[in-house]
């Protein structure tokens, strides 16, 4: 039987990776994004999916998206996120806000439909990030978000054990739309469609977190571990 697929946060980046090599596979597609104009065209590049947009900041949209699936699925995958680099003296109060909706609220939203649209055992893939290891310089309220979807995704993984399948996905630097923004130099940046590579990879192994590249994430893994007054002042290095 072909696996049923529903990715959120297609529309670019490591979302419409996802969608491109796992056309390459006997799977069905579910593409879903706030744009549908660009779902429809992905659709259209990798021979077929279904498109259903969706704004995860808006729960109602959330509900009617949910409500147009009426087969389990074998997997969802929820990359939506947004981003605004700065420190946070400079970043705008609404802008905040809007990252914390989309990044935060959003994940829960997808955390709260998602159980019931999968089958006994689907897996539920949520995306955090490396920054939500520790509190990163210039992009304070990002990490800090993704530091609540790890959390989350935790809790979630202890509330449904045994039922479905959860995993964290922890990106280090990809080369999307959203990272464009940084005016750094970004170590150890990949492209989407090796992250992409590295879901798919992790998704069909066991273990809770799926984290790369290794070169940075273990790094900042070892960062996050050492206590305050060591790390600190490393991570003030950090700040520009």
């Amino acid at each position: 039987m072909r696996k049923r697929i529903w990715i959120i946060g297609a529309s670019d980046g490591i979302g419409a990776a996802l969608a491109r090599a796992w056309a390459k596979e006997d799977v069905d597609l579910i593409l879903s994004a706030r744009s549908e104009d660009k779902l429809t065209a992905l659709a259209s590049e990798i021979g077929g999916a279904e498109v259903i947009a969706i704004d995860v900041a808006d729960r109602a949209s959330i509900n009617a998206a949910a409500a147009q699936i009426t087969t389990p699925l074998d997997c969802i995958v929820h990359l939506a996120a947004t981003y605004d680099p700065g420190k946070i003296a400079e970043v705008d109060p609404n802008t905040a806000g809007q990252i914390v909706t989309v990044n935060l609220t959003g994940t829960f939203h997808i955390a709260q439909i998602a159980p019931s649209l999968l089958r006994k055992g689907g897996q539920l893939a949520i995306c955090g990030s490396v920054a939500g290891y520790i509190g990163l310089p210039q992009g304070q309220i990002y990490s800090a978000t993704k530091a609540g979807v790890i959390n989350l995704t935790e809790s979630l993984a202890a509330e449904h054990a045994g039922q479905i399948d959860v995993r964290l996905i922890s990106p280090g630097f990809v080369d999307t739309r959203l990272t464009k923004r940084n005016d750094f130099t970004m170590p150890a940046l990949i492209t989407p469609e090796i992250a992409a590579a590295e879901i798919i990879k992790g998704l069909g192994k066991r273990g809770f977190e799926i984290n790369f590249p290794k070169r940075l994430t273990w790094g900042l893994k070892l960062l996050s571990a050492l206590p305050y007054w060591a790390a600190l002042p490393l991570t003030k290095r950090l700040s520009r």
